[in-house]
C-alpha cells in the first residue's frame, strides 16, 4: 500500500489541465479557474483620495499661520474638485478626491466649524489621511494571475479595475455512479438489508461545489456487465469518471476487474484510515468514426474509485480528489493550509496507517475527538470540523500538538 504522500504525488504527477476557455461575465465567475493573467489597466485608486471625513489643507500653511480658514469648497466622493486656493480649506468627505494643492485632510473631529470657516485644531503632517492613487493597484501590474480559483474577494478585486468579464479554464467534466444493489434512493421504500444512497448527495454536492459539469449515472447495478459498460459510456464525454464502492475484495466489487478490463489501474490500496481501498487510473475513450468530433484530444478519461463507506468516500474525495479536480481545472497551489492545535484527548492505541480523525475545536481553542470513528458514522463529518492527520503507528496524548485540516480549507 502507498503512503497518502506518495498517493497524492502519484495523481498530482499524473494531472493534465484541461484545455480549452470561455469568457463569462465576472458576476458569474464564482469558483471559476482564471485561464489568462488580470491586469491592471488603471492605478486604483485612480487619484489621490480622502481617507476621512474632514478638511483639505496644505500642511505648510497651518506651521505659522492663521489657523481659521474659510471653506472654498466642498467634495463629496464621486465628483470633481477644483485646485485647493492657498489659505483656504475644502471640507472633504472620506472616498472623495484630494484637490490639487492639498497635501494633507485633516479628520472632522479635530476642527470646528464656525460658519464659512473651520478652526483647525491639529497640525497635520504632509500626507495625513491621504490614500494616494495606485496605493492599492498600480497600472499594468498583475492582480490575479492565471490558475486563480475565484472566491467572492477575487471577483471584488477584478471588479475594482473595471473588469466585466474573465477568461476561465472550461469546466472539468466529471461523470459519476454508485455501486451497490443494497443502496436506494430517499423517498422510496427501503427494502430489508438495503441502505440510503446518502453518498450520491454528498458526492454530488462536492464536485458542484468544486465548478465541475457533473453527469450522474445514478445506481450502476453490482454486475460487472453493467459497471463495464458505464465506464465505456462515461469514458466518451469526460475528463473524469468518479465511482462511490465495489472497488474492495469481495466477489461483489465489480469496479475493479471493469476498469482493468477498459484501461488501467496506476494505484489501489492507501496505508489510511478511512480510505484504505481507493484507485486511480484510466479508462481508454471507445474510438469514433472517422470526422467525428472528439469531446477532448486526450485517448483515455482519468478514473478514480472511492470506497462505499460514507466517511471513507467523503475523506478520500477530500485529500485526493479535491486537489486532482482543482489541478485539472489548472490551479497550482492545491495544498490545504493545516492548522498546529492542542489535543484535548488521549488516543493510546496507535494504528499501523495514517489515520484521519474527525475532530472539533473547543472553546478553550483545543481538539475534541468524536467518540466514534468509524467510517460508516457520517454523522462525524456534520459534528466536526476538520480532519486530525495523524501519522503512522502514533498514540496521541493529551496536551500534545497535532497537524488539523479545517474542513473551509478541504471545501473551498
Amino acid at each position: 500500500m502507498l503512503s497518502t504522500a506518495d498517493a497524492l504525488a502519484l495523481l498530482l504527477a499524473a494531472a493534465r489541465p484541461v484545455t480549452g476557455s470561455e469568457t463569462v461575465p465576472t458576476v458569474e465567475a464564482l469558483n471559476r479557474v482564471l485561464a489568462a493573467d488580470v491586469v491592471s489597466g488603471l492605478d486604483v485608486p485612480p487619484m489621490n483620495t480622502s481617507a476621512m471625513d474632514g478638511y483639505a489643507v496644505r500642511s505648510a500653511e497651518l506651521l505659522h499661520g492663521d489657523r481659521c480658514l474659510p471653506v472654498s469648497q466642498r467634495i463629496a466622493a464621486g465628483h470633481p474638485c477644483l485646485p485647493l486656493t492657498p489659505g483656504t480649506a475644502a471640507r472633504i468627505f472620506t472616498g472623495a478626491a484630494v484637490p490639487e494643492g492639498a497635501d494633507a485632510v485633516v479628520m472632522q473631529e479635530q476642527t470646528q466649524a464656525v460658519g464659512e470657516t473651520v478652526q483647525i485644531l491639529h497640525t497635520p503632517k504632509p500626507g495625513e489621511w491621504v490614500t494616494v492613487q495606485g496605493a492599492d493597484i498600480r497600472r499594468g501590474s498583475v492582480i490575479l494571475p492565471a490558475g486563480t480559483r475565484l472566491m467572492p474577494q477575487a471577483l471584488g478585486l477584478a471588479a475594482s479595475i473595471g473588469c466585466a468579464q474573465l477568461s476561465v479554464t472550461r469546466r472539468v467534466k466529471v461523470a459519476v455512479f454508485f455501486t451497490g444493489d443494497e443502496l436506494t434512493m430517499p423517498g422510496e421504500p427501503l427494502a430489508p438489508g438495503g441502505i440510503y444512497n446518502s453518498n450520491r448527495f454528498t458526492l454530488r454536492g462536492l464536485l458542484e461545489r468544486f465548478g465541475c459539469e457533473v453527469t450522474d449515472y445514478g445506481i450502476v447495478p453490482d454486475r460487472f456487465d453493467a459497471t463495464r459498460a458505464a465506464l465505456a459510456d462515461a469514458a466518451g464525454a469526460h475528463d473524469l469518471i468518479l465511482t462511490s464502492g465495489g472497488v474492495s475484495v469481495g466477489e461483489e466489487d465489480h469496479v475493479r476487474p471493469a476498469v482493468e478490463a477498459l484501461g488501467r489501474l496506476d494505484l489501489w490500496q492507501i496505508a489510511m484510515k478511512p480510505g484504505k481501498p481507493l484507485a486511480f487510473g484510466a479508462i481508454r475513450r471507445p474510438r469514433r468514426p472517422a470526422g467525428a468530433k472528439a469531446e477532448s484530444a486526450d485517448a483515455e478519461a482519468f478514473f478514480i474509485g472511492l470506497p462505499g463507506n460514507p466517511v471513507s468516500s467523503f475523506v478520500t474525495f477530500l485529500l485526493f480528489v479535491r486537489p486532482f479536480l482543482l489541478r485539472l481545472a489548472g490551479v497550482r497551489d492545491v495544498a490545504p493550509r493545516a492548522l498546529s492545535l492542542r489535543a484535548d484527548f488521549t488516543q493510546s492505541k496507535a494504528d499501523r496507517r495514517n489515520e484521519f480523525l474527525r475532530a472539533r475545536v473547543n472553546a478553550a481553542g483545543g481538539l475534541e475527538l468524536f467518540p466514534n470513528q468509524s467510517s460508516a458514522v457520517l454523522t462525524s463529518t456534520v459534528w466536526g470540523d476538520g480532519l486530525i492527520d495523524n501519522p503512522p503507528n502514533h498514540a496521541i496524548s493529551a496536551g500534545e500538538t497535532v497537524r488539523f485540516l479545517p474542513f473551509p480549507e478541504l471545501l473551498g
